[in-house]
């Protein structure tokens, strides 16, 4: 009989530095699957997530349903961070595109960077880009329509 050393898998990586988890953003669901993570400086915003085992499909690989939740937050979020006329309203999704270039993995620090193209009386248009430990990931637009004051929406 032969036995096997069982290393521990080594704990979660750290959080980039600069990044600062967001509290009560996106509603239960997304209390659900994240925490996600901003970063400011200046002007630059970025959002990120580290990929968890309950992240992954059975391959141990960022399950697309995942990328796609983090594509419609960052989006939003970042047309708040970067658009004061919208920047106290909620933007539910009308149209997400979605482009995956590379596979993420178990562990991976995923992050992302966005802006607002257009901004109309009831629209917003954004796009984005997602990388992986630095890989490009995924790229991303979609339309968000002009919704109601957040502080008007009463938490569930």
């Amino acid at each position: 009989m032969t036995t096997q050393q069982h290393t521990p898998p080594p704990g979660p990586a750290p959080i980039p530095p600069g990044f600062v988890a967001l509290a009560d953003s996106g509603g239960p669901y997304m209390h659900h699957i994240g925490p996600l993570y901003r970063l400011r400086q200046g002007d630059l915003v970025k959002f990120g997530f580290r990929v968890e085992r309950r992240h992954v499909n059975p391959l141990d690989i960022l399950h697309g349903g995942m990328m796609a939740s983090f594509c419609d937050m960052l989006l939003p979020l970042s047309v708040h961070d970067k658009s004061a006329e919208v920047a106290d309203r909620f933007l539910p999704t009308i149209s997400l595109q979605i482009d995956y270039l590379a596979a993420v993995p178990l562990g991976a620090w995923v992050e992302g960077q966005a802006q607002p193209l257009r901004v109309t009386r009831s629209l917003v248009f954004a796009q984005g880009l997602v990388s992986a430990d630095g890989i490009p990931c995924a790229r991303t637009s979609g339309v968000f329509k002009i919704g109601p004051a957040l502080s008007g929406l009463v938490a569930q």
